[in-house]
């Protein structure tokens, strides 16, 4: 309460120094909380990122280089970067995912808000540089593997796998890095999905983007499009990913000539991410005992045996989580 009480009076001093009345805007996975403040019949949110956890300087310099690609990201007001405050500019309290969610036509509304998504992606695309974000290498990635059976299976699962068993998951996860690391090297968002983009105007409006790399050219369309909060039939995936393609192309972005070798790349780029996801969310639960994520554990594991099913290379993947599990595989497309 006392953070809190810190917070509504440096918010309302960079605000004219009135009483603010302050609610809480949305928290996630992170420390980070934020909170709608009114002043004078106008909305603005504050960040609550304390230093001891949070560092508040990557949201404030991808904010400036994400605005200065084009695309519609909070505006920082004001900043104590000792205490760990931000006032931005609020983009509104509707995401992409309730927008779905309350939508009566779901496939007409999806069609805009995601069409969208992909021209925002493909302008923070063509502003890439190396050198300016972190690079999304080898370490990094691999740490997010590790997830894995640190805390989906040893921790959630309750497994304690063998040396064989171990020695798959290794066999795999090289596998999954050397396409990873292949691919073209872009801006990447990193959380670029329905509860992180807004509707608005400009539409989207782009929040939690302070974790953004330079890595895989695919990254971002696999976590919005094998997103964990929503899923959509393979159909729908692949004419949205298409259509992000051919004007990918166009933008003479660096993507797979072939769009089946471009398919490929996002759906192994995509088991990279779900693995991790899949470590997050069991660790979010037995770790810092948030239970909300793990309703969507299943969605996610549902993507990664579907593209395991799919590819020989991977398959060894899909038996251990057979055995892990005792399920069946099933089939999907194939180029």
């Amino acid at each position: 309460m006392e953070r809190l009480q810190a917070l509504q009076d440096w918010a309302a001093r960079q605000l004219g120094g009135e009483s603010l009345d302050i609610a809480p805007a949305s928290a996630d996975a992170s420390f980070r909380r934020y909170f709608r403040v009114t002043a004078k019949g106008r909305d603005y949110i504050v960040m609550d990122a304390p230093p001891a956890h949070e560092d508040c300087r990557p949201f404030i310099a991808v904010a400036r280089l994400f605005a200065d690609a084009g695309v519609n990201v909070p505006q920082v007001l004001a900043q104590d970067l000792d205490r760990g405050f931000l006032l931005l500019t609020d983009l509104g309290n509707t995401t992409y995912l309730s927008a779905l969610d309350e939508a009566a036509s779901k496939q007409d509304v999806a069609r805009e808000l995601y069409l969208a998504s992909n021209d925002a992606l493909i302008r923070i695309q063509q502003a890439s540089r190396p050198g300016v974000l972190p690079d999304y290498d080898r370490a990094l990635l691999t740490r997010e593997l590790m997830l894995f059976p640190e805390w989906y299976v040893a921790k959630h699962l309750g497994v304690a796998m063998k040396d064989e068993q171990k020695a798959i998951l290794e066999t795999v996860f090289g596998r999954l890095l050397a396409n990873n690391l292949a691919q073209p090297q872009v801006y990447v968002h990193r959380d670029w999905h329905s509860r992180n983009l807004m509707v608005s105007d400009p539409n989207p409006g782009i929040l939690d983007f302070q974790d953004a790399v330079y890595g895989p050219i695919t990254y971002d369309l696999a976590s919005i499009y094998r997103d964990a909060y929503i899923q959509w039939d393979e159909e729908q995936q692949l004419d949205w990913v298409i259509r992000y393609w051919e004007k990918a192309r166009a933008a003479r972005l660096p993507v797979r000539e072939d769009f089946g070798e471009f398919w490929r790349d996002f759906e192994w780029m995509g088991a990279q991410r779900q693995i991790k996801v899949l470590g997050i969310f069991a660790r979010l639960y037995h770790r810092d005992g948030k239970d909300g994520y793990l309703k969507d554990m299943p969605r996610v594991m549902h993507y990664l045996r579907k593209t395991c099913e799919r590819y020989d290379e991977l398959k060894p993947l899909l038996f251990l989580l057979e055995a892990l599990e005792d399920r069946q595989p099933q089939t999907g497309y194939t180029f």
